[in-house]
Protein backbone atom coordinates (compact mmCIF):
# COMPACT_ATOMS: atom_id res chain seq x y z
CA UNK A 1 0.00 0.00 0.00
CA UNK A 2 2.82 2.43 0.85
CA UNK A 3 4.56 1.82 -2.48
CA UNK A 4 1.32 2.38 -4.37
CA UNK A 5 0.99 5.73 -2.58
CA UNK A 6 4.53 6.80 -3.57
CA UNK A 7 6.48 6.19 -0.34
CA UNK A 8 10.12 5.13 -0.93
CA UNK A 9 10.94 3.73 2.53
CA UNK A 10 12.33 0.19 2.56
CA UNK A 11 10.75 -2.71 4.40
CA UNK A 12 13.18 -2.50 7.38
CA UNK A 13 12.18 1.06 8.26
CA UNK A 14 8.50 0.29 7.79
CA UNK A 15 8.82 -2.77 10.05
CA UNK A 16 10.62 -0.73 12.75
CA UNK A 17 7.91 1.96 12.74
CA UNK A 18 5.24 -0.74 12.65
CA UNK A 19 6.59 -2.25 15.88
CA UNK A 20 7.12 1.14 17.57
CA UNK A 21 3.47 2.00 16.95
CA UNK A 22 2.42 -1.26 18.58
CA UNK A 23 0.48 -2.44 15.54
CA UNK A 24 -0.64 -6.04 15.26
CA UNK A 25 2.01 -8.55 14.33
CA UNK A 26 1.74 -10.80 11.31
CA UNK A 27 -0.25 -13.99 11.70
CA UNK A 28 1.76 -17.11 12.47
CA UNK A 29 1.62 -19.82 9.85
CA UNK A 30 -0.14 -22.93 11.20
CA UNK A 31 1.89 -26.10 11.39
CA UNK A 32 0.88 -28.64 8.80
CA UNK A 33 -0.31 -31.88 10.33
CA UNK A 34 0.18 -35.29 8.79
CA UNK A 35 -3.55 -35.53 8.13
CA UNK A 36 -3.24 -32.65 5.67
CA UNK A 37 -1.51 -35.03 3.25
CA UNK A 38 -4.62 -37.19 3.08
CA UNK A 39 -7.12 -34.46 2.25
CA UNK A 40 -9.45 -34.99 -0.67
CA UNK A 41 -8.72 -32.92 -3.80
CA UNK A 42 -10.42 -29.54 -3.52
CA UNK A 43 -12.21 -27.73 -6.33
CA UNK A 44 -9.96 -24.97 -7.74
CA UNK A 45 -11.16 -21.98 -9.77
CA UNK A 46 -9.45 -21.43 -13.13
CA UNK A 47 -11.58 -18.55 -14.43
CA UNK A 48 -13.60 -15.69 -12.91
CA UNK A 49 -17.13 -16.43 -11.78
CA UNK A 50 -16.48 -20.19 -11.73
CA UNK A 51 -16.26 -20.76 -7.98
CA UNK A 52 -17.60 -18.56 -5.20
CA UNK A 53 -17.28 -18.90 -1.46
CA UNK A 54 -19.53 -17.51 1.25
CA UNK A 55 -19.76 -17.44 5.02
CA UNK A 56 -21.07 -15.34 7.92
CA UNK A 57 -19.40 -12.84 10.25
CA UNK A 58 -21.08 -11.55 13.42
CA UNK A 59 -20.62 -8.24 15.20
CA UNK A 60 -22.58 -5.78 17.34
CA UNK A 61 -23.86 -2.21 17.23
CA UNK A 62 -22.73 0.29 19.90
CA UNK A 63 -25.67 -0.67 22.12
CA UNK A 64 -24.96 -4.40 22.03
CA UNK A 65 -27.52 -5.42 19.42
CA UNK A 66 -26.02 -8.15 17.26
CA UNK A 67 -25.97 -8.23 13.46
CA UNK A 68 -24.61 -10.63 10.86
CA UNK A 69 -22.81 -10.14 7.56
CA UNK A 70 -22.96 -12.62 4.67
CA UNK A 71 -19.72 -12.34 2.69
CA UNK A 72 -19.36 -13.66 -0.88
CA UNK A 73 -15.95 -13.91 -2.57
CA UNK A 74 -14.84 -14.99 -6.07
CA UNK A 75 -12.15 -17.65 -5.64
CA UNK A 76 -10.29 -16.72 -8.84
CA UNK A 77 -10.18 -12.91 -8.76
CA UNK A 78 -10.47 -12.63 -4.93
CA UNK A 79 -13.13 -9.94 -5.46
CA UNK A 80 -15.65 -9.47 -2.69
CA UNK A 81 -18.87 -9.79 -4.67
CA UNK A 82 -21.21 -8.72 -1.89
CA UNK A 83 -21.55 -8.22 1.86
CA UNK A 84 -25.16 -8.48 3.04
CA UNK A 85 -25.69 -6.92 6.49
CA UNK A 86 -28.80 -7.53 8.61
CA UNK A 87 -29.83 -8.43 12.13
CA UNK A 88 -31.15 -11.80 11.01
CA UNK A 89 -30.02 -13.73 7.93
CA UNK A 90 -31.78 -16.99 7.17
CA UNK A 91 -31.77 -19.36 4.24
CA UNK A 92 -34.28 -17.32 2.27
CA UNK A 93 -32.11 -14.21 2.64
CA UNK A 94 -29.08 -16.11 1.36
CA UNK A 95 -31.07 -17.36 -1.63
CA UNK A 96 -32.27 -13.81 -2.40
CA UNK A 97 -28.68 -12.50 -2.24
CA UNK A 98 -27.52 -15.26 -4.60
CA UNK A 99 -30.34 -14.50 -7.02
CA UNK A 100 -29.29 -10.82 -7.12
CA UNK A 101 -25.65 -11.72 -7.76
CA UNK A 102 -26.53 -14.22 -10.49
CA UNK A 103 -28.64 -11.55 -12.20
CA UNK A 104 -25.65 -9.18 -12.14
CA UNK A 105 -22.78 -11.55 -12.95
CA UNK A 106 -24.19 -14.85 -14.18
CA UNK A 107 -24.17 -18.04 -12.15
CA UNK A 108 -21.07 -19.86 -10.88
CA UNK A 109 -20.48 -23.56 -11.32
CA UNK A 110 -20.18 -24.05 -7.56
CA UNK A 111 -20.25 -22.21 -4.23
CA UNK A 112 -18.12 -23.28 -1.27
CA UNK A 113 -20.08 -23.16 2.00
CA UNK A 114 -19.97 -24.65 5.49
CA UNK A 115 -22.65 -26.89 6.98
CA UNK A 116 -24.70 -24.14 8.63
CA UNK A 117 -28.47 -24.42 8.46
CA UNK A 118 -28.66 -21.31 6.24
CA UNK A 119 -26.67 -23.14 3.53
CA UNK A 120 -27.74 -26.74 4.13
CA UNK A 121 -31.47 -26.05 4.47
CA UNK A 122 -34.25 -26.68 1.98
CA UNK A 123 -34.37 -23.09 0.66
CA UNK A 124 -30.77 -23.05 -0.57
CA UNK A 125 -31.01 -26.66 -1.72
CA UNK A 126 -33.95 -25.75 -3.95
CA UNK A 127 -32.25 -22.60 -5.24
CA UNK A 128 -29.09 -24.53 -6.12
CA UNK A 129 -31.08 -27.27 -7.87
CA UNK A 130 -33.20 -24.84 -9.89
CA UNK A 131 -30.13 -22.85 -10.97
CA UNK A 132 -27.81 -25.79 -11.64
CA UNK A 133 -25.25 -24.63 -9.06
CA UNK A 134 -23.33 -27.10 -6.91
CA UNK A 135 -23.05 -26.38 -3.18
CA UNK A 136 -19.58 -27.58 -2.18
CA UNK A 137 -19.88 -28.22 1.57
CA UNK A 138 -16.85 -28.15 3.86
CA UNK A 139 -16.09 -31.22 5.90
CA UNK A 140 -17.39 -30.83 9.44
CA UNK A 141 -14.85 -29.25 11.74
CA UNK A 142 -12.60 -28.30 8.81
CA UNK A 143 -12.92 -24.54 8.13
CA UNK A 144 -9.75 -24.71 5.98
CA UNK A 145 -11.87 -26.28 3.24
CA UNK A 146 -13.17 -22.73 2.68
CA UNK A 147 -9.90 -21.03 3.55
CA UNK A 148 -10.20 -18.09 1.14
CA UNK A 149 -13.43 -16.85 2.70
CA UNK A 150 -12.10 -17.53 6.22
CA UNK A 151 -9.07 -15.37 5.39
CA UNK A 152 -11.26 -12.65 3.88
CA UNK A 153 -13.50 -12.61 6.95
CA UNK A 154 -10.42 -12.22 9.14
CA UNK A 155 -9.36 -9.16 7.14
CA UNK A 156 -12.90 -7.76 7.32
CA UNK A 157 -12.92 -8.11 11.10
CA UNK A 158 -9.39 -6.77 11.59
CA UNK A 159 -9.58 -3.82 9.19
CA UNK A 160 -13.24 -2.80 9.44
CA UNK A 161 -15.36 -4.37 12.20
CA UNK A 162 -12.75 -3.89 14.92
CA UNK A 163 -11.97 -0.35 13.76
CA UNK A 164 -15.47 1.16 13.89
CA UNK A 165 -18.34 1.78 16.22
CA UNK A 166 -21.61 1.15 14.42
CA UNK A 167 -24.37 3.50 15.54
CA UNK A 168 -27.14 1.79 13.59
CA UNK A 169 -27.69 -0.96 11.06
CA UNK A 170 -27.58 1.60 8.24
CA UNK A 171 -24.32 2.98 9.62
CA UNK A 172 -22.86 -0.53 9.65
CA UNK A 173 -23.98 -1.13 6.05
CA UNK A 174 -22.43 2.15 4.92
CA UNK A 175 -19.06 1.59 6.60
CA UNK A 176 -18.82 -2.04 5.53
CA UNK A 177 -19.73 -1.13 1.94
CA UNK A 178 -16.98 1.54 1.94
CA UNK A 179 -14.45 -1.02 3.17
CA UNK A 180 -15.59 -3.48 0.50
CA UNK A 181 -14.87 -0.86 -2.20
CA UNK A 182 -11.44 -0.23 -0.64
CA UNK A 183 -10.71 -3.98 -0.58
CA UNK A 184 -11.70 -4.48 -4.22
CA UNK A 185 -10.27 -1.32 -5.75
CA UNK A 186 -7.37 -0.09 -3.56
CA UNK A 187 -5.97 -2.93 -1.46
CA UNK A 188 -3.26 -4.94 -3.30
CA UNK A 189 -3.19 -8.70 -2.81
CA UNK A 190 -0.01 -10.79 -2.67
CA UNK A 191 -1.70 -13.75 -4.40
CA UNK A 192 -2.54 -11.46 -7.36
CA UNK A 193 1.05 -10.23 -7.90
CA UNK A 194 0.24 -7.19 -5.74
CA UNK A 195 -2.67 -6.11 -7.90
CA UNK A 196 -6.05 -5.23 -6.45
CA UNK A 197 -8.85 -7.71 -7.14
CA UNK A 198 -10.52 -5.18 -9.47
CA UNK A 199 -7.27 -4.62 -11.40
CA UNK A 200 -6.66 -8.36 -11.70
CA UNK A 201 -10.21 -8.98 -12.97
CA UNK A 202 -9.91 -6.20 -15.58
CA UNK A 203 -6.52 -7.41 -16.81
CA UNK A 204 -7.69 -11.01 -17.03
CA UNK A 205 -10.76 -9.90 -18.98
CA UNK A 206 -8.62 -7.89 -21.41
CA UNK A 207 -6.25 -10.84 -21.96
CA UNK A 208 -9.13 -13.25 -22.47
CA UNK A 209 -10.74 -10.94 -25.05
CA UNK A 210 -7.47 -10.49 -26.96
CA UNK A 211 -6.93 -14.26 -27.16
CA UNK A 212 -10.49 -14.99 -28.32
CA UNK A 213 -10.74 -15.97 -32.03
Amino acid sequence: MLRREGWKDNHKRVHRLYKLEGLSLRHCRPRRSRSARRRQPQMIATTPNELWGMDFVSDALFDGRRFRSLTVVDHFTHECLDIVVDQSLRGEHVAEAMARLVAQRGKPAAIKVDNGSEFAGKVMDRWAYENGVELDFSRRGTPTDNALVESFNGRLRQECLNEHWFLSLEDARSKIAAWRRFYNEDRPHSALAWKTPAEFAREYGSQANSQAP
